[in-house]
């Protein structure tokens, strides 16, 4: 009988860029962006540089096996610190042994400490495994509703 291989989770640095970069690049390709390596990196390198959001790593089987970048986010109502966990990915090798439980559990650990009121995520529709992974961790469908406005391609707004 084998004995399980831990996943360690921990707080990713700029020496952790190459890694991070091939999975958050996997990640974008998932989502149905173009392959884009350098982007990737810079990308996360600015996040990191400039502390604007907290990356959680997990290593498997002694390789880098998938991530979780949170945000931070202030609600006035609740007048507190929320996380926004805007990105999960596993490497689909490692997929199937608990990285990304642990990932999400790491990020409960990390919100906590920080004295968050909690954390909020959104996923597409159609993720029908990450949403029963996410339900069997505890979160729950909110109560509001998120909406999006795209200014990638929307001319300005005319003042009247």
């Amino acid at each position: 009988m084998s004995t399980p291989v831990a996943i360690n989770v921990r707080r990713a640095g700029a020496d952790d860029l190459d890694a991070l970069a091939s999975l958050f690049d996997a990640y974008r390709q998932f989502y149905a962006q173009p392959a884009d390596l350098a982007r990737a990196r810079t990308f996360l390198s600015e996040r990191i540089a400039h502390d604007e959001s907290v990356l959680l790593l997990a290593e498997h089987a002694g390789a880098a096996a998938g991530f979780v970048q949170l945000y931070p986010l202030f609600s006035s109502v609740r007048t507190g610190r929320i996380w926004t966990l805007n990105d999960l990915f596993v490497a689909p090798i490692a997929r199937r042994f608990g990285v990304a439980r642990a990932l999400l559990q790491a990020a409960c650990v990390h919100a906590r400490a920080t004295g968050a009121l909690g954390l909020q995520l959104e996923t597409t529709r159609d993720n029908r495994n990450a949403q029963a992974l996410y339900r069997s961790e505890g979160w729950q469908d909110g109560d509001t509703l998120w909406f999006h406005h795209d200014l990638t391609d929307a001319k300005p707004m005319e003042r009247t």
